[in-house]
């Protein structure tokens, strides 16, 4: 295959179905995960947490912890504050309503002073195993003086709410944390003041937790003065230079590590306050020191997903058309401003408040709001799902009201392909997409005609059976959009690619094998991916965003034509000939027009150091905004309020198609996470800031029996020219369309019996009471 080759359905390996190279490896226990990183001499941490939402730290005895069997050290905050350690930073996107700079509590690598929320963590244990670690913990003594807490959101924007944060207490506006407004609000008052029509809906997105499959765990190591962190994350240099920070180091003095990652979803890319203590204890003590969290432990301290709250109008004219969208949103991002936390409910998704529609005018405002609870960060999609569900709901909403029906709305309101790139009023620029097409083929996917006999067929069965929509658009690519890879190729064959993004389960090292492949005329199985080391690949974006293929794919396909172009000069001047005449044709250089030729292999096996070697940075113009459309179909038991999706389909535009094994994969799995969201999963608190969801047997995750059969499908015909592959983001597209597609089945399902709107999670219990109030 010649190495200008991309188009899917023509190339060997682009576009084909492959599986996963590393399946092999993990399905046969072979995977190494960080907590299957052992170091000699290693010692174990553990960690004491408040039982308090909010509470003055009075005293703290370590007597009988620093005695216990195997015990090392005991280290509080004071020690923390004595090393002079900095705060974990966090992303400053937003300021307050006055326009002043965010003002927030330090997030500690132990808490010395107040705590913030269940699950702080004020002491560490260090000790010979970590059975002894977590004994000793119990063992520390606090002396605690409660103070008022509050975990409810609504309550955290009021004037008489518990101080939070005194710097950053409001009376107008409670415990802010930061404010955000965009759009027209004097042209927006317009618009609804003439309107025909106003529709008007409250929205609660609830929060959730990741949950990802390898619990969190780290293992640090000082030598020679410097640190070695192994940790599960989704971007390395991020954390890197976090730490620096705290450290007040140089980024070269740490060294981050990131093995195999059993799940990431949002959670795992950026630095905890428990990297920062791992470090400092492996300095203070010499020796290295490993820690894992317990379920429970996870669920109190890793970032939650998710929980805002959205009052939203839409004005439309006479003929139905949307002329104004007004939002009025209030966000949790807990006890502390974890990385993203204050970003992501006025960050990505903010960039697409209309969604696929063309929505002239807006009026948008956020509060972004602290609580005593665990910290609120990125979760699947950050933002953009939260919007879109809005959105969706709002628009069948607005159909059911004015008796019209619900495609025939959106057709009416969608953005047209002529339209074209498309600047939406919020100012971002959609480059490419074709709205309407898509949801056309969703319908003739979902067999749209053949609702009325199924619905038929249920009904008869005494089955309430309804069908709602979802339509969504979102950015992706992360604001970081440049990586650089390091490409070689040895006497051997073996081609190693070095990059700085992330593989987290998603699957990128098989696809980065499939583009080199393609390109270099080698089997996929010879590509050898590493990711995960700063001291090897010494910057990079990571896994976040849906990312990974679009930006880092893309510099894979430079690089590798990068390497070629570094051959054809070497090879020209083996084979004695000008290089405008040798070309490169399935891994070979030949003089165009005759047989002598000579492989890639061979050619790097001739060069002084046995091998060809480039690196190559590039950069994509801009951020991609894939594209879908989801209908689900739901049947409501009105005896007992169970719902089961009886069918889902999802059809997508993500640009070009690396691997749709793959990509179908990425759907499946987020349409998983929006079905769990939308009926099951919850992180509940009560009144003093307890967590009653803190494991498995109280927080619900969606299985197997919840997800229907899937009909998935994407439409390749307007790819991204924003980047070298075409491609767009898909990560986060199946979580995106299958909240509101659910939904909104349930709601018209549940229509008949007067029902008009219902928050998630849409549990039995819920819809039952509904059905059968008292």
């Amino acid at each position: 295959m010649s190495e200008q080759s991309l188009q899917p359905g023509t190339s060997q390996w682009i576009g084909k179905p492959m599986r996963r190279l590393e399946d092999a490896r993990l399905l046969s226990g072979q995977g190494r995960f960080t907590d299957d990183v052992s170091l000699p001499n290693q010692v174990h941490a553990a960690f004491t947490r408040s039982p308090h939402a909010h509470a003055k730290i009075a005293g703290i005895d370590i007597a009988a912890a620093r005695s216990a069997p195997g015990v090392l050290a005991v280290y509080t905050g004071a020690d923390i504050v004595a090393a002079k350690l900095g705060p974990i930073p966090f992303t400053q996107m937003h300021k307050r309503p006055d326009g002043a700079e965010m003002t927030v509590p330090p997030r500690n690598a132990l808490t010395s002073d107040v705590v913030r929320f269940v699950g702080d963590a004020v002491a560490m244990v260090v000790a010979e195993t970590r059975e002894q670690a977590r004994d000793a913990a119990e063992l520390v003594e606090v002396e605690w003086e409660p103070l008022p807490a509050n975990a409810d959101l609504p309550t955290a924007a009021k004037g008489d709410a518990p101080v939070h944060w005194p710097a950053a207490f409001v009376p107008e506006y409670g415990n802010i944390a930061a404010f955000y407004r965009m759009g027209d609000a004097a042209a927006a008052k317009s618009a609804f003041s003439s309107a025909a029509h106003v529709v008007k809906l409250r929205v609660v997105n609830q929060r959730v937790i990741a949950n990802p499959l390898e619990p969190r765990a780290l293992a640090a190591e000082f030598s020679a003065g410097r640190f070695t962190l192994y940790c599960p994350a989704q971007n390395t240099h991020t954390v890197r230079g976090q730490l620096a920070k705290v450290f007040g180091l140089g980024e070269d003095a740490f060294r981050i590590v990131c093995t195999d990652v059993g799940g990431g979803f949002g959670a795992r890319g950026y630095a905890y306050p428990e990297h920062a203590a791992l470090l400092f204890a492996a300095r203070a003590l010499g020796r290295p020191v490993k820690w894992r969290a317990d379920r429970s432990e996870n669920f109190l301290s890793e970032v939650h997903g998710r929980d805002s709250i959205v009052e939203a109008e839409l004005a439309l004219d006479a003929q139905h058309r949307f002329t104004a969208l007004r939002m009025r949103s209030i966000a949790n991002v807990g006890a502390y401003v974890s990385n993203f936390g204050a970003c992501v409910p006025a960050m990505s998704g903010a960039r697409a408040p209309t969604g696929v529609y063309a929505i002239p005018v807006l009026d948008h405002e956020v509060r972004i709001l602290f609580t005593h609870t665990t910290p609120v960060d990125a979760y699947r999609g950050a933002g953009r799902p939260e919007m879109g569900y809005l959105l969706e709901r709002l628009v069948s909403t607005a159909a059911r009201e004015l008796g019209v029906d619900p495609i025939e709305l959106r057709l009416k309101n969608l953005v047209r392909a002529d339209q074209m790139p498309y600047k939406n009023p919020a100012g971002a620029e959609y480059d490419c997409g074709d709205f309407e097409k898509i949801l056309r083929g969703a319908m003739k996917a979902a067999d749209w005609e053949g609702y009325a006999r199924r619905k038929e067929a249920a009904e008869k069965r005494g089955l309430l059976y309804g069908r709602g929509v979802g339509c969504y658009v979102e950015i992706t690519g992360s604001a970081r959009t440049s990586e650089t890879v390091a490409l070689s190729i040895d006497a051997e064959g073996k081609v190693t690619l070095i990059s700085g993004t992330q593989q987290i389960g998603q699957g990128i090292q098989t696809a980065y094998a499939q583009i080199v492949s393609e390109l270099l005329g080698i089997a996929p199985e010879a590509v050898h991916i590493i990711q995960g080391d700063t001291d090897i690949a010494k910057t990079g974006g990571g896994a976040g965003g849906s990312r990974t293929l679009q930006i880092g794919g893309s510099a894979t396909l430079m690089g590798a034509r990068a390497l070629i172009e570094a051959g054809r000069e070497l090879a020209a001047k083996e084979l004695e000939a000008a290089g405008t005449d040798i070309e490169f044709v399935e891994g070979r250089y030949r003089i165009a027009g005759t047989d002598r030729s000579i492989g890639l292999a061979e050619l790097a096996g001739r060069q002084p150091e046995r091998r060809l070697r480039i690196e190559h940075t590039e950069t994509a113009a801009g951020q991609t905004w894939p594209n879908g459309c989801q209908i689900a179909e739901a049947e409501v038991d009105p005896e007992t309020g169970v719902v089961q999706l009886a069918r889902l389909t999802a059809v997508d535009d993500i640009g070009r198609v690396m691997n749709p094994l793959m990509a179908e994969g990425q759907v499946h799995g987020g349409i998983a996470q929006g079905i769990g969201q939308a009926f099951m999963e919850q992180s509940v608190y009560d009144e003093t800031g307890q967590l009653l969801t803190g494991s498995f047997m109280d927080y619900a995750m969606p299985r197997a029996e919840a997800i229907p059969d899937l009909e998935t499908g994407f439409d390749q015909t307007v790819p991204s020219a924003l980047n070298r592959l075409g491609a767009k983001g898909v990560g986060e597209a199946g979580c995106h369309g299958a909240m509101p597609a659910a939904v909104n089945a349930v709601l018209d399902a549940m229509g008949t019996r007067g029902l008009k709107t219902l928050d998630m999670p849409l549990t039995p219990e819920k819809i039952w009471r509904v059905l059968h109030p008292t």
